[in-house]
């Protein structure tokens, strides 16, 4: 049985930093991906890291501020936010995927989810 469990989210501050977990089971996936979801908003791709971690993939509005990366050993992928706004604050989800394209930057483009974790940012 194929899960994803997120976690690390919680509240904190503008311009602070939280790092998110994705703990994967069930079978390795070819490259996951991070969304995010605010209340009546659709959910936004964020990032994306191949299985290898040789390509990794940033939408222009998270791009410096956060970093993808994957520990295979851990069958675990984080998602590292820095200097973080208050219109971060969502609900975010780690996704999987099989295939070879690349980058995979739509919901459709994945075959599993999380049931996500909320990240509040206070200003």
């Amino acid at each position: 049985q194929v899960q994803l469990v997120e976690s690390g989210g919680g509240l904190v501050q503008a311009g602070g930093s939280l790092r998110l977990s994705c703990a994967v089971s069930g079978r390795t996936f070819d490259k996951y991906s991070w969304f995010r979801q605010a209340p009546g908003q659709e959910r936004l791709f964020l990032a994306a890291v191949t299985w290898s971690g040789s390509n990794t993939y940033y939408a222009d509005s998270v791009k410096g501020r956060f970093t993808i990366s994957r520990d295979n050993a851990k069958n675990t992928v984080y998602l590292q936010m820095n200097s973080l706004k208050p219109e971060d604050t969502a609900v975010y989800y780690c996704a999987a995927a099989w295939g070879s394209y690349w980058p995979p930057k739509l919901p459709s483009d994945h075959a599993y989810w999380g049931q996500g974790t909320q990240v509040t940012v206070s200003s």
